[in-house]
């Protein structure tokens, strides 16, 4: 059996939101400068912050 990757969305901006399409509560994220990247705890969905974007804030 195979599970299936979670999805990642390449974003320009450090502050995102995930409602899981609807599958979860709304959450408001926000991706650490030192890591680049953050995933949704209910989800797991992965937020990439966007090679030379800023702090997005």
């Amino acid at each position: 059996m195979t599970i299936e990757a979670p999805e990642t969305e390449e974003v320009t901006k450090a502050n995102v939101m995930c409602d899981g399409n609807g599958e979860h509560p709304r959450v408001y994220l926000t991706i650490p400068a030192d890591k680049g990247f953050v995933e949704c705890p209910y989800c797991d969905k992965k937020f990439v912050l966007k090679a030379g974007s800023g702090s997005g804030h």
